[in-house]
């Protein structure tokens, strides 16, 4: 005879273990925080809050945390730093263990993986979302995603086979995190340029494995990489398009849109505009050949695509990886000619252009890309047309450029710098 108990007391030992994989997150939870200290940054900020809502749900009875225990993964990731994706990854495991069938959980596993840089076990994760998975915007970034890592782990063993005695350490690094792998990689290289010279083909071949790698490490595979036909542009390539051209630097402020100032703006070979910006073409001109945009926040990537025609952009942010992610989420395929690589990210910093750090981290984009276009020093006339007035630029910036300028025409709003 079969016991009407026995269904309950499963479903309550169920229940039972379901709340103890909960209580493993909390605990896991509050030792991150303990050991955080004292960090404020808006990233950190998000994730308390969502292991506050976290803790709020387990305590309300018709409340289902499931949720709310994914997107304290998420913020974890968020958070970046060595100690995120541990936290991220403790709890995906846990997720899944309470819904095995659950596809955000096991999208959150394969990131927290790769995040750090276990690429097998996160080739296995993603693996699995997908079998659960219909088609989306986020399988088909999964998709490229495992493209990526198996493109990498296809770099490494064929590099291993080019020298097969010297090449035995790189099998070794098939499957290690990333971190770890890439300067390995890098000695194996100039190990065997040493021993073999750069004129042997197959140290030739693992120039380019090595390159690749280090590509895909940064950057996943793109099946459009040049976005609709636009072209990369580094300095040179930008010289090049400023060359012997005129160019005007155009504010977005009330009054010039409300001028008669269009035809004149637009007489200029190179019309540079920043930021989100609007045209009325009576007053701004119509065309815009340099779009200008820095990125600001703590996930610059979350903002609106750049859609306004252009014949070149420049984004201007740091870290690289912030860079990296936000042009790749942000650029519209066809929406520019030519695209300002990592050459151009800072150019008021770095060391190999103005190497001038010391204006902050607010400088404005318009005087960023002022300085930029003044260091190449290629312009026969280099405006700007509305900045006249405060506000405009910081008031280190409008001291900068007054006193390089050349000629001030209140009636057009016209800065000259040559």
């Amino acid at each position: 005879m079969t016991n009407p108990l026995a269904g309950l007391f499963t479903a309550r030992q169920k229940e039972a273990a379901r709340r103890d994989l909960f209580v493993r997150s909390m605990r896991l939870c509050g030792e991150y925080l303990a050991a955080q200290g004292d960090r404020t940054a808006p990233r950190h900020a998000r994730l308390t809050r969502a292991i506050g809502t976290l803790a709020a749900s387990l305590d309300t009875p018709s409340a289902d945390p499931f949720d709310a225990l994914l997107q304290v993964g998420e913020r974890a990731l968020e958070a970046g730093g060595d100690d995120g994706p541990v936290l991220a990854l403790g709890v995906a495991e846990t997720a899944t263990l309470i819904r095995q069938r659950s596809k955000g959980a096991w999208r959150l596993r394969g990131l927290a993986l790769d995040g750090l840089g276990r690429d097998d076990e996160a080739l296995e994760a993603y693996d699995r979302y997908l079998t659960l998975s219909q088609d989306g915007d986020a399988a088909q970034e999964v998709t490229r995603r495992i493209d990526t890592l198996r493109r990498r782990r296809a770099c490494l063993e064929e590099a291993a086979a080019l020298f097969p005695g010297a090449g035995s350490p790189l099998r070794d690094l098939v499957g290690r995190p990333t971190a770890a792998a890439a300067p390995e990689f890098a000695a194996h290289v100039r190990a065997r340029v040493a021993e073999h010279g750069m004129g042997d083909p197959a140290v030739r071949r693992l120039l380019e494995l090595y390159a690749a790698y280090r590509r895909l490490a940064e950057r996943d595979g793109m099946p459009d990489p040049l976005l609709g036909g636009s072209t990369p542009i580094g300095v040179g390539g930008l010289r090049r398009l400023v060359t012997g051209r005129t160019v005007c630097l155009v504010s977005g402020a009330a009054e010039v849109a409300g001028s008669t100032l269009g035809a004149e703006i637009d007489r200029y070979d190179l019309v540079v505009r920043c930021d989100a910006f609007r045209i009325r073409a009576e007053g701004t001109g119509g065309r815009t050949g340099l779009h200008a945009v820095s990125l600001r926040g703590d996930a610059p990537w979350d903002g609106p695509a750049w859609t306004q025609p252009a014949g070149v952009r420049l984004v201007f942010g740091d870290p690289a990886a912030a860079w990296r992610r936000a042009v790749r989420q942000r650029l519209v395929p066809g929406a520019q000619e030519h695209v300002g690589d990592a050459s151009l990210r800072r150019p008021l910093s770095d060391p190999a252009l103005l190497g001038d750090g010391g204006w902050g981290t607010g400088t404005t984009t318009a005087f960023t890309v002022l300085r930029l276009l003044d260091f190449l020093d290629v312009s026969p006339r280099l405006d700007l047309i509305g900045f006249d007035k405060p506000g405009r630029l910081r008031p280190e910036e409008a001291e900068w450029v007054m006193d390089r300028a050349t000629h001030v025409d209140a009636r057009t709003m016209r800065i000259a710098l040559r």
